[in-house]
């Protein structure tokens, strides 16, 4: 059988003969019609809504300091944020595959604002967007989301829930090797570099911003200023610890041992017998129903989650003005540190308590027996006291539903199970992004998206218009008296459950209406039905049951 290029079939050697079910398709391209991106992007597709939702505008006033008066025209820096946050809602792993996403989809080009002839960004340009605007531009944009959902009043601010999570790094274990040759190494490279920067002018820092005038003496001040210079500001340095801070003759595995591929990462282990180089991402999650993340860091996997607890607690406590009650966190920060800063804060501290072995020590002697107790022991004893109450036993079963499905979140649909950038100011603002996407979820739910329109098929309970309150003493304890309406979608007419199982007095003061797609006996069985369980629950006399009325669509 020889098909011709119409896709017809030949008669007898001759052309015609009958169309062919099985289609063809000719690749040939026509000029560009008039047409535009805004025509072919759906009315209700999402970057429609996120772009309608999210002003983006403060931007310019984040990275205004970064550029110069006067030069050549950059990317907008709403443009690059868009980009980020297409990156992390579509889980795009590497910046180069983001621009053929971008390249290929018109969605994507309608919502960061590029026509389908305009020359879009190489994907290089965004990694030297990040090194100039830095960690502090990340932070800023994270901030400037939380204070949008603080706004929408999606922070309550009552209870303060704290976790970290293990996150490996990009790279391998292969690249560690011992740091004292990785330094000798470096400081020999770098050697011709620094001599030739000796003659050069140093840029002028900038001048610290003025302090506010305090009732405090001048004494006062400055053994307060002693002691913030000597405090290590985890948020401040970005989760880089203080390698100078030793504990006797103990020393970490990180001063001894360095990757050459991710210097800030750090030997970590896992749940078998191997290890990874990785690193901990710290969140600090609001008690309220959205669960909004309230701040975010990341340090080397060395680092103990309790280090940089109370750093996190104090700038979330002072930057979004909230006054917690109780402060929720694992075993790793129940240590006494921890414990004493929180509770001289007024707020109490549901913590298991991280103390090994016994809790005081005996001595004997032949003078008797000496017990020695901790002077910060009525820490302990108060918080074993929370131990006893309801409350405690709420927070640490809230906890587990509360914090731990974010980071879930997070590493099943937005990459966070391993960074794709190195070094640990980047892979901060990578966590940052994350951050600030699934509380832009949390805010773009409460704006409006995520709603359903009713389904064809549904039941809906509602009062006649002659009803008038009943003044019955089981309506009494009931908080609303006004008939609720309820809608439930069924498959099929022979699914019908429990939807009518609410309390009895409810059914009396309404009016049953049953939409019905089509007019059919499979529905007349459905609605018969569904009239003779209602009878059956409610037994109720004819007088105070309104009949079903039926509306064919």
């Amino acid at each position: 059988m020889k098909i011709d290029e119409r896709g017809k079939t030949r008669c007898n050697g001759v052309q015609g003969g009958m169309p062919i079910m099985m289609g063809f398709k000719e690749r040939t391209f026509a000029p560009l019609t008039v047409v535009s991106v805004e025509e072919l992007v759906p009315q209700d597709h999402f970057y429609r809504h996120l772009h309608k939702v999210l002003d983006l505008s403060f931007v310019y006033d984040l990275v205004r300091e970064h550029y110069s008066v006067a030069g050549r025209p950059s990317i907008d820096p709403i443009v690059f944020f868009k980009l980020q946050l297409v990156m992390f809602f579509e889980d795009i792993r590497s910046e180069r595959l983001l621009m053929r996403q971008v390249a290929d989809r018109l969605s994507v080009r309608w919502y960061v604002g590029y026509d389908l002839d305009e020359l879009l960004p190489d994907h290089s340009t965004l990694s030297k967007i990040r090194t100039r605007y830095g960690l502090s531009v990340f932070r800023d944009f994270f901030e400037a989301v939380v204070e949008q959902c603080q706004k929408a009043k999606l922070i309550w601010g009552k209870d303060l829930y704290f976790d970290a999570t293990k996150v490996e790094a990009n790279a391998s274990m292969a690249s560690v090797k011992p740091r004292f040759a990785v330094e000798a190494h470096l400081a020999h490279l770098f050697a011709e570099e620094e001599c030739s920067q000796v003659g050069q002018e140093i840029a002028p820092e900038k001048p610290a911003p003025p302090l506010l005038p305090t009732p405090l003496p001048e004494t006062q001040q400055e053994e307060l200023a002693a002691t913030n210079a000597q405090r290590h500001d985890w948020v401040e340095d970005g989760g880089q610890p203080n390698r100078e801070e030793t504990h006797g003759s103990y020393r970490r595995v990180a001063d001894y041992r360095v990757s050459t591929t991710d210097p800030d990462a750090t030997i970590m282990p896992t749940k078998g017998q191997g290890f990874h180089l990785g690193y901990h991402t710290h969140y600090v999650v609001d008690g309220g129903k959205k669960r909004i993340i309230l701040n975010v860091l990341v340090t080397p996997s060395e680092v103990m989650e309790n280090q940089a607890m109370l750093a996190l607690l104090w700038r979330t406590r002072f930057r979004w003005k909230l006054r917690p009650r109780q402060v929720t966190g694992d075993t790793t920060y129940g240590t006494l540190d921890s414990i004493q800063g929180v509770e001289d804060a007024n707020i109490r501290a549901y913590m298991p308590l991280a103390e090994p072995g016994e809790r005081n020590a005996l001595l004997g002697s032949s003078h008797g027996r000496t017990i020695h107790r901790n002077l910060r022991e009525h820490y302990s004893e108060r918080v074993r006291a929370y131990h006893q109450t309801a409350a405690y036993e709420k927070a640490m079963g809230k906890r587990k539903v509360w914090i731990e499905p974010l980071f879930a979140e997070a590493k099943q649909w937005h990459g966070m199970r391993r960074f794709r950038l190195r070094q640990l100011w980047r892979v901060n603002c990578e966590a940052l992004m994350i951050a600030s996407g699934q509380n832009l979820k949390r805010l773009l739910q409460k704006r409006g998206w995520g709603r359903r329109p009713f389904p064809a098929q549904a039941m809906a309970l509602m009062p006649p218009e002659s009803f008038e309150a009943e003044t019955w003493s089981r309506n009494l304890p009931l908080k609303n008296q006004r008939a609720s309406v309820a809608v439930a979608s069924f498959a099929s007419w022979g699914v019908v459950r429990g939807f009518f199982e609410a309390k009895i007095n409810l059914f009396s003061l309404i009016n049953g209406v049953i939409v019905v797609s089509a007019f059919n006996v499979a529905n007349i069985i459905f609605v018969f039905l569904t009239f003779l369980y209602c009878s059956t629950l409610i037994h109720l006399d004819r007088e105070t049951f309104w009949p079903v009325k039926l509306m064919f669509s």
